[in-house]
């Protein structure tokens, strides 16, 4: 159930955050943000209970990562530029 639940949860944070990236806004960033910071919480849980699986789960979670930090920060960087105009 768990592994159910943070699967839905990190595929929803990448759905969101691409929406971010497209038509971003402070609270949409803030949520997108809530949402990275569940699916970080819901692996390591994970990781935790599961540790047999811990190469494979660690490399799809740093790649996870990889697109979620690159999208927030170039939706929080086209959010600064838009603001200062």
């Amino acid at each position: 159930m768990a592994l159910i639940l943070h699967i839905i949860i990190a595929l929803v944070s990448i759905i969101y955050t691409s929406y971010v990236f497209i038509s971003p806004s402070k609270m949409k960033l803030y949520a997108s943000y809530a949402l990275a910071g569940l699916t970080l919480v819901s692996g390591s849980v994970l990781l935790i209970t599961k540790p047999s699986h811990l190469v494979q789960s660690c490399i799809m979670g740093l790649v996870y990562l990889g697109f979620v930090i690159f999208a927030l920060v170039s939706a929080r960087h086209k959010l600064a530029s838009s603001e200062s105009k």
